[in-house]
């Protein structure tokens, strides 16, 4: 049977497809909804009608436009990622907004995106006294976002009759998406799922052993293998004050900095060598126990904490934490003297490898960036050297630097403009350049009027919206959204 509106719109593929990931989406409502019968609260019926709202609207979409099945054209994959993660938050916002009193449309779809795109800043007071299945559903929508419910939907996208090879390489962080772990891509997408969510119960089990309550594990787990950073208190892992808790926290952090494709290696090898040869994970590792470290030693050094132990502790965890873009907070870190929080922030756009659930420019980018660098200071002293940029054995391919060199002056680009914007609006400068660093590299907490002792509830609804952009634009690597704006990009 044909399509109700076959002449609509020539892309009624997508439609039909947004409409299965919306069915999808509404599946997970059942999360929460559990949760709520368990602890027998009052938020039983306000899942129920978000359920039933968002599966709704994604069996008209397929019925409207079931008829324009087909493989996606590369084009084609840019705009139904942009469109889901568009679309998502709205309804992931919907139970917030059912139950938070006075909660406003843009500040329950910034806590929508901030946690699909696992950034982690929140604009809601009084964590602590929320439902536990509303908290649920803040933190397992991070742990949904962190891999992408695009590479979940591609695992399933034949029972909707479309390919999704170019859907894959739209919502892939990192510079070199061709690289296929298995011949099919609904059999990598599969697989990169099952090595998440297997790392990820072990982080459930290991939180609960450590002495969280079953449900904040599960809810603690959620942000840290999502490096989103949600929490079910205010005063984030301060509140456990427990040193066991948060080497728990720092372990599954760092685990899941690493790109996930190389679990997946590992697991279907029997071998770690994967991990041990690869440049960017051990590159990822140095830069981190350095920082860790140095931090420590500053600390100390100024009489910030009298024990070295102490010291450690602290800088380990929120090191760690900001760094792999979680936004955990142990202590309000913006009371250290400036340079360590200015350090920390600067880490999150550079360490988390590509695949990883992390954000920021990744560490294969720099690593990459800093070899051409190298090359061309060679080629000062030695014109007529040919001197290629090498990842391990391999020869990286122009194309790969120029798409490189490409995106860090976007990137660079966004965070000028748009700490110009909060600075437009009236946001002081350390408040409106360290959120808009933290809202691109999906971080989470930034000093000043956002730092870790305060949150993003204080902005206005503009300044709102700007940080919603940045978030977006960073969880989908800023060219996967900007090649919209391009004209080529509309002709056929």
């Amino acid at each position: 049977m044909k399509s109700v509106l076959p002449a609509i719109w020539p892309k009624s593929a997508l439609l039909t497809v947004l409409g299965g990931v919306l069915i999808l989406f509404s599946m997970t409502l059942s999360i929460p909804l559990v949760f709520a019968l368990i602890f027998v609260e009052s938020t039983t019926g306000l899942f129920l009608q978000s359920m039933i709202a968002c599966a709704a609207c994604g069996f008209l979409l397929m019925l409207l436009f079931r008829g324009s099945q087909r493989e996606m054209l590369p084009k084609d994959g840019f705009m139904l990622v942009i469109l889901v993660w568009g679309v998502l938050p709205a309804f992931g916002g919907l139970p917030l907004m059912l139950h938070i009193e006075d909660l406003s449309f843009t500040d329950a779809y910034f806590e929508s995106v901030s946690a699909l795109t696992t950034t982690g800043s929140t604009v809601l007071e009084g964590l602590d006294q929320l439902p536990v299945s509303i908290n649920v559903w803040r933190h397992f929508m991070v742990l949904l976002g962190g891999m992408g419910i695009l590479v979940l939907t591609v695992a399933i996208l034949p029972i909707l009759g479309v390919g999704g090879s170019q859907i894959y390489k739209a919502e892939t962080p990192g510079p070199m998406k061709e690289d296929k772990l298995t011949p099919r891509i609904s059999e990598t997408a599969r697989g990169l799922w099952l090595v998440y969510f297997g790392i990820s119960l072990a982080c459930w089990l290991a939180y609960f052993l450590a002495g969280m309550s079953w449900w904040d594990a599960f809810m603690h787990m959620c942000s840290t293998m999502g490096l989103g950073g949600f929490s079910a208190y205010d005063a984030s892992f301060a509140h456990f004050d427990s040193v066991a808790i948060e080497t728990v926290a720092i372990i599954f952090m760092m685990i899941a900095g690493v790109n996930f494709g190389l679990y997946f290696v590992v697991w279907r090898s029997r071998s770690l060598k994967s991990l041990w040869t690869d440049l960017e994970a051990k590159s990822y590792v140095v830069l981190m126990v350095v920082s860790v470290l140095g931090i420590s030693v500053f600390l100390y050094v100024h009489d910030v904490y009298d024990d070295p132990l102490t010291a450690l502790r602290y800088a380990a965890f929120n090191v760690v934490s900001i760094a792999t873009t979680t936004g955990f907070a142990s202590t309000d870190y913006a009371q250290w003297p400036l340079f360590a929080p200015v350090y920390m922030l600067l880490l999150c756009g550079i360490a988390t490898c590509a695949g990883s659930t992390g954000g920021g420019i990744k560490m294969i980018r720099l690593i990459l960036i800093l070899k051409q660098s190298r090359n061309e200071l060679i080629r000062i002293v030695h014109p007529r050297a040919v001197v290629p940029v090498k990842l391990g054995r391999s020869v990286v391919e122009p194309a790969i630097l120029q798409s490189i060199l490409g995106f860090l002056v976007v990137y660079l680009l966004a965070i000028c403009l748009g700490t110009l914007c909060l600075l437009f609006t009236g946001l002081d400068a350390v408040s409106s350049f360290t959120a808009v660093i933290a809202s691109i590299n999906n971080t989470g907490p930034g000093l000043g009027e956002v730092g870790p002792a305060a949150n993003y509830k204080g902005l206005s609804d503009s300044q709102t919206w700007v940080c919603i952009v940045l978030m977006l634009l960073g969880r989908l690597e800023l060219m996967s959204v900007l090649v919209l704006f391009v004209p080529h990009f509309w002709r056929h």
